[in-house]
């Protein structure tokens, strides 16, 4: 199945999570609990994707609510968002994951599960209509922008986005995905959310939110 096929034509955001539930592009669908669909403020001026849902946001069926999804709010009003003032999802709407015992453990999507749910993210980028679109780390990048950008090289600018649901004033910008600062050891994780705040500061600096 092609994920493309599944999209309403000019579909609001309620009518995308509808038709996306329902989506067997590619095999995650059978082992995750459910579709993960985006959230946040339909208007947003600020659209952030991160990687794919983890163990919790898979059960919850709610993106960015693990303990990286609250590093990532917390970040986020560390940089001056108001409340409500963004849209978040994921490249990638079903939770890959290996079985260890009783433990679901992460595991990197493949290139075919970025392909498969690119029809997804730039059908909600082109309903919020956002000025600048987020990449939360690498899975982000190459699904959005391709193999082009590095987040360790790219990071931090703003740069023209011409990626899917992209209109021709919209600009992008890359950085760290919150699940690698927690990752990093004790003495490294509080530059590394420093560094994610300030990358996320100079959005709000660029639009008016």
């Amino acid at each position: 199945m092609d994920a493309s096929t599944l999209i309403p034509a000019q579909a609001d955001l309620t009518a995308l999570k509808a038709a996306a539930s329902g989506c067997t592009a590619c095999e995650l669908h059978g082992p995750a609990t459910q579709t993960v669909f985006g959230s946040g403020n339909p208007q947003a001026k600020v659209l952030l994707v991160g990687e794919q849902p983890g163990d919790v946001e898979d059960q919850k069926g709610i993106p960015f609510v693990g303990p990286a999804g609250k590093l990532l709010q917390r970040a986020v009003a560390e940089a001056g968002f108001p409340p409500g003032a963004v849209y978040v999802t994921n490249a990638v709407k079903h939770f890959r994951f290996e079985l260890r015992g009783k433990r679901r453990i992460h595991q990197t999507p493949l290139p075919e599960h970025i392909q498969a749910c690119n029809p997804w993210v730039g059908a909600e980028i082109a309903a919020v209509r956002p000025e600048i679109v987020v990449c939360l780390g690498a899975t982000a990048v190459k699904a959005l922008l391709g193999s082009k950008y590095r987040v360790t090289k790219d990071r931090g600018e703003l740069m023209r986005y011409a990626g899917p649901g992209a209109r021709p004033e919209t600009r992008a910008l890359l950085t760290i995905h919150p699940s690698a600062i927690l990752r990093m050891p004790d003495d490294a994780r509080e530059q590394g959310y420093a560094d994610l705040v300030r990358d996320l500061a100079v959005v709000v600096q660029a639009v008016s939110v």
